[in-house]
């Protein structure tokens, strides 16, 4: 593994451990939608979660990751990030967040998906759409070449061209033998930013995260689940992605 202004490049052989970890967040996340519908609550996948893990030999990234007590991160309606998974039935109209990560081989898988929950309205219909495809503009950008901050750019430009707010607060990030590594990768085009050159063998995890309102956010009592302040809507989608001399290559789809 080389490194390239405090960047781990990684090498094939590293590639394809990070493409099988993040292969099976995928394969969990497919089997946890399946779960998801009015009346079931958030605990339940959570459990499913831990057996999955257990049965494809993974562990769990985020539990006990900093003193996080899941191993899934349950966001429902105004939550943005981190939330605890619990005991309440999800109601026909929520939509839920649902950030998953292994380590596996000592390498790390991370995505995350929206959720809606029975019949939604159109406002928030609209979130989760533009929440997903900001990320496909972001992923377009990941090109040998560019500048890390073009995968920002098109998350920006996408995201307010279509009336949703960044969450400024929360970022994507390098990945690899950690869970989050350098470099931190914003959904805005920073004021004041290095030119950081994409290399082949960069993994990254890209995530954007949108509110229907205001882009500030309330940390609850736990010291974990991140809120919107005005309590509007959030939504959440993130990739593990390598680029490659071709280009992007998401790790974490099954496609």
């Amino acid at each position: 593994m080389k490194k390239f202004r405090g960047i781990f490049i990684k090498n094939d052989y590293e590639i394809s451990i990070l493409r099988e970890a993040n292969r099976i967040v995928a394969l969990i996340l497919d089997q946890l939608e399946g779960r998801i519908k009015p009346g079931i609550c958030t605990m339940e996948l959570e459990d499913a979660a831990n057996k999955l893990c257990e049965e494809f030999n993974v562990k769990p990234a985020f539990k006990g990751y900093q003193g996080f007590p899941y191993t899934l991160c349950c966001s429902v309606n105004e939550v943005i990030v981190h939330g605890f998974p619990n005991t309440d039935e999800l109601k026909s109209g929520d939509i839920l967040s649902v950030d998953m990560g292994v380590q596996h081989r000592g390498f790390f898988g991370d995505s995350a998906r929206t959720f809606a929950i029975g019949e939604i309205s159109a406002e928030a219909d609209n979130l989760i759409k533009v929440t997903r495809q900001a990320l496909y503009e972001g992923i377009s950008r990941s090109i040998p070449g560019n500048d890390l901050y073009e995968i920002s750019g098109a998350i920006e430009k996408y995201s307010k061209a279509h009336g949703c707010s960044i969450i400024k607060r929360f970022v994507g990030h390098g990945i690899g033998a950690s869970l989050h590594e350098k470099p931190e990768l914003p959904n805005f085009v920073p004021r004041r930013r290095p030119k950081i050159p994409l290399k082949t063998g960069m993994v990254l995890a890209i995530e954007p995260m949108l509110s229907l309102g205001s882009d500030q956010v309330e940390i609850m009592a736990d010291n974990w689940t991140a809120k919107t302040k005005d309590r509007s809507l959030s939504a959440h989608f993130e990739h593990t992605v390598v680029i490659t001399r071709d280009g992007p290559e998401i790790l974490s789809s099954l496609d």
